[in-house]
């Protein structure tokens, strides 16, 4: 009896490994290209702040090709000690195309702040149309091109890749200070932009 016992406690905890080894995988994925973030929607909101700022988690490693410059890559690692503005965005989506000025006009004001902003171009299969987006939008921050969605493991656990555009404000330590899962109006960002370049910095 004792011996099938024990086969059913080891059944069961195979079972219990099998299941979170399927529905953990991208948070394993983020803690291994470095991540900590971990994100959370209270009550299913769309504006959510992470203070104070010990609390932060960090986003991974994220990086892939230029979208307008072959044979180049870009990622979180060229700014270094910057506030970044990431910004989930694709040429399908209406919003993308509604909020790319606001984006634009904050990035322009902040940007002497020590801010950057950094695009993730998603789901647009045919790049000279994801590239038509940034010439007529007249965007001039550079934006990473991944249509499979792959870079986006190194957002963090849970993190909503459903919900485009989205925007993320790290701050000079590239913690998660905030995330807006909408498009967004330069009355809603730059506020948030401003304060977040204004914190002190943390001691080396």
């Amino acid at each position: 009896m004792n011996t099938n016992v024990l086969r059913g406690l080891a059944a069961l905890l195979i079972a219990v490994a099998t299941v979170l080894a399927a529905t953990g995988c991208s948070g394993k994925d983020a803690v291994a290209q470095g991540g900590t973030f971990d994100f959370v929607s209270p009550g299913g909101k769309t504006d959510i702040y992470y203070d104070p700022p010990e609390s932060r988690g960090t986003v991974g490693n994220l990086s892939g090709p230029d979208l307008m410059n072959d044979g180049k890559t870009i990622g979180l690692k060229d700014f270094p000690n910057q506030v970044v503005v990431i910004n989930l965005w694709g040429n399908w989506c209406g919003p993308c195309h509604g909020e790319a000025d606001d984006l634009e006009q904050v990035y322009q004001a902040t940007k002497h702040l020590g801010v950057a902003f950094l695009g993730i171009n998603v789901r647009d299969y045919q790049k000279d149309e994801a590239r038509d987006f940034v010439v007529n939008e007249k965007i001039t921050f550079p934006s990473i091109y991944d249509p499979s969605m792959s870079t986006l493991v190194n957002l963090g656990r849970n993190f909503p890749t459903s919900v485009i555009p989205t925007t993320l404000v790290l701050d000079r330590q590239h913690r998660v200070a905030a995330v807006f899962l909408k498009a967004l109006l330069a009355s809603d960002l730059q506020p948030v932009v401003e304060r977040v370049a204004k914190e002190p910095q943390a001691s080396q």
